[in-house]
């Protein structure tokens, strides 16, 4: 490709859209450009580099035995009313109407779709196991697009799905995909974190995510530093430790204008671990739209954690609830217990305040509160769980010593241990060795292809601009020109160059542009080919061409005659780490 040509302008200053170091490179260097919020054009360069993305993803996909198909976007309304979650993705589903009246969808994810095409070919233990997976372009409507292409309304995933006779072959082929994920993370050069993970929407039996660690991460998470236990937020635990100290009697003071944890802490002259925090809640069930009550107990120091209490309410849409809503059921906002309690609410109590004795919490009545509340004599809970979110400092619970820390994060990937529950929806069924009807077990895997090209422009670049490892780098070679439109011997040099290379096949854009040598070489430097190669009237003189490496800045020299052996030398060291 020739920069005479090629589509995109650089930027000398990042557009006003750029919320992300990673995004305002990309926009600067032409790699993307914006058409609204959360929808982007791929640039001829940035359209390169996510087929090279696309094809270490394919690569790795293929090894492990996976076969790549393709289905559509474009989804009947009525498999996501079967799977039942129509009602749970509501908030991020497009929808839309043909010229029939029928109502479709466009495809956040392919669950249901490929649950149904399963079900259409295998129907014996022999056409298992099967792994299937595509390349494809998603549609999820967020209410808040940022940070380029880490969170956008229409991305492309690689997603595949699983299909194992039980629980053991479903292992088999988690284990296959895991692997297959940290070689494609470190192929593409990007560093991350397997962490255990909330499965949200998905839904099965658990799943873990791979964290690219970054302030501009809008995930938290908890990792420790005395064993290698990391998790997201809205699924990491820590140790607890129980009291032994024995129950007191209930008690009942006066306190007045004290409405808040620290507030009663104060006034009691205690630490807020020996208080019951009361937390109200409107829960929605997703599959009616009712609205009910919700009384969340926590110890005073702790957070209750939302989605771990939509979890343990059925994945029920959780938010806090307002004073008239507490109002309307009974309830007095900053005195609030669930000892006496005379509401009708729902009571999720944490598994904080379940072996911690005597702690002081409201009355129910303004300006009181009772001391020593015990869980099991004074009150008890529909749902007991975990719902505190985890905090620096605490200790890990699956060491016993370890000390965790918290930090931000972007997921590159998902892989969930799905279960049956898909298969179930759809009545899919095989028949076992011994001829019985068996449902299979799946498992489903995602990537996003764009959020591996913004993890990468965050990690390989300096204050000069981009700097793409030879994997995913759209151009392998980044050939300059001086001087081409003054001294036609240089002309013919570095045209015949550019053509040597194409013939070698080597990937190169040539600046052809006969601009200002300072110019040329920082929008080199800005889009980041791995190697550039310099032609000038004082090479050309010398017999030689130079040849510099984007990542450490160091420059050779080759004889012109030697120059494509050369080039080809150094694109083999950096293809070998």
């Amino acid at each position: 490709m020739q920069m005479s040509n090629l589509l995109g302008k650089t930027l000398r200053e990042p557009p006003s859209e750029a919320d992300s170091g990673s995004l305002a490179l990309l926009l600067r260097a032409g790699y993307i450009s914006q058409l609204m919020a959360g929808a982007y054009t791929f640039m001829p360069l940035g359209n390169r580099v996510r087929l090279n993305i696309e094809n270490v993803v394919r690569k790795h996909m293929n090894l492990s035995g996976a076969q790549e198909i393709l289905m559509p976007a474009l989804q009947p309304i009525e498999i996501w009313e079967q799977s039942g979650r129509a009602a749970k993705m509501k908030d991020v589903l497009f929808r839309l109407s043909d010229r029939r009246g029928r109502s479709l969808a466009l495809g956040p994810t392919h669950e249901e779709v490929v649950t149904q095409l399963a079900g259409k070919f295998i129907s014996s233990h022999r056409d298992l196991p099967l792994t299937t997976y595509q390349i494809q372009t998603k549609f999820r409507d967020e209410a808040r697009p940022r940070g380029g292409l880490v969170r956008v309304r229409e991305f492309t995933m690689k997603d595949a799905y699983s299909f194992d006779l039980d629980e053991d072959g479903l292992s088999d082929s988690y284990d296959k995909m895991f692997q297959a994920y940290k070689n494609i993370f470190s192929e593409c050069g990007v560093p991350v974190v397997p962490v255990d993970a909330d499965s949200g929407a998905i839904g099965g039996k658990g799943s873990q995510e791979f964290i690219f660690i970054t302030e501009m991460g809008e995930d938290t998470v908890v990792q420790c530093s005395g064993c290698e236990y990391a998790a997201n937020l809205e699924k990491a635990t820590f140790l607890q430790e129980s009291s032994a100290e024995a129950q007191k009697s209930l008690e009942e003071v006066e306190t007045p204008n004290v409405a808040t944890i620290e507030d009663l802490s104060e006034f009691l002259s205690i630490a807020n671990s020996s208080t019951a925090k009361a937390v109200l809640f409107m829960a929605t069930k997703f599959e009616s739209d009712e609205e009910f009550p919700v009384l969340a107990v926590i110890r005073g120091d702790f957070e209750v954690n939302d989605v771990k209490l939509s979890n343990a309410l059925g994945g029920a849409e959780v938010r806090p609830m307002e004073a008239s809503e507490a109002a309307n059921v009974g309830l007095v906002p900053g005195y609030i217990s669930p000892v006496n309690l005379a509401s009708e609410v729902t009571v999720v109590a944490d598994r904080s305040v379940i072996s911690a004795p005597n702690l002081a919490g409201g009355a129910n009545r303004e300006g009181w509160h009772y001391l020593n509340t015990n869980y099991g004599r004074d009150w008890e809970a529909d749902i007991v769980t975990d719902l505190a979110e985890a905090q620096e400092g605490l200790t890990c619970e699956q060491c016993d010593g370890g000390i965790l820390s918290l930090a931000r994060g972007i997921e590159m990937g998902h892989v969930f241990r799905l279960g049956q529950i898909y298969a179930e929806a759809f009545g899919v069924s095989i028949q076992d060795s011994d001829g019985a009807a068996v449902t299979p077990t799946m498992g489903c895997y995602g990537i996003g292809i764009g959020r591996i090209f913004a993890a990468a422009a965050e990690v390989f670049h300096d204050d000069n601009g981009l700097n793409w490892p030879i994997a995913i780098a759209p151009y392998q070679v980044h050939l300059v020109a001086i001087g081409i439109d003054k001294d036609d011997a240089v002309r013919d040099e570095a045209y015949g160059l550019y053509a040597e290379l194409i013939e070698s096949g080597i990937d190169v854009l040539f600046d052809d542009r006969a601009l200002r040598p300072g110019v040329m070489f920082n929008d080199a430097d800005l889009m980041g080919m791995p190697i550039r190669v310099t032609v000038s009237p004082r090479n050309h003189e010398n017999e030689i061409i130079e040849i510099t490496g984007r990542a450490d800045g160091e420059s050779l020299t080759a004889p012109r005659a030697e120059g494509v052996d050369s080039i080809k030398a150094e694109i083999h060291k950096l293809r070998q780490g």
